[in-house]
């Protein structure tokens, strides 16, 4: 897979250094990944929620952080569309990520 926009979680992680390994090993493991549906994703991360219009929820650092991506499995891209804590995530309208 690539990773369109990984910029975003470059930066992000620079902020939130508690964040950065899990970016980090999110990133390696993705770039390693050859995902052709959700089932493969599910495979890989136990924990990621599809909630509709191509867009995954990845829990991050033990559930601390989420990450939103939309994932076009025939291009073999992931775009990154969100990067917080629950509690931002929560603040955002949803409906525009």
């Amino acid at each position: 897979m690539r990773i369109f926009t990984e910029q975003h979680l470059k930066e992000y992680a620079e902020e939130h250094l508690e964040a950065k390994v899990a970016l980090q090993d999110w990133v390696a493991t993705v770039k390693k990944s050859n995902w052709a549906c959700f089932a493969d994703v599910k495979k890989t991360f136990n924990s990621v929620d599809n909630v509709g219009n191509q867009h995954y929820v990845f829990n991050i650092k033990g559930n601390d952080y989420r990450l939103v991506v939309v994932i076009k499995f025939t291009i073999q891209f992931v775009y990154i569309r969100f990067i917080g804590t629950h509690k931002e995530y929560d603040r955002i309208n949803c409906s525009t990520i």
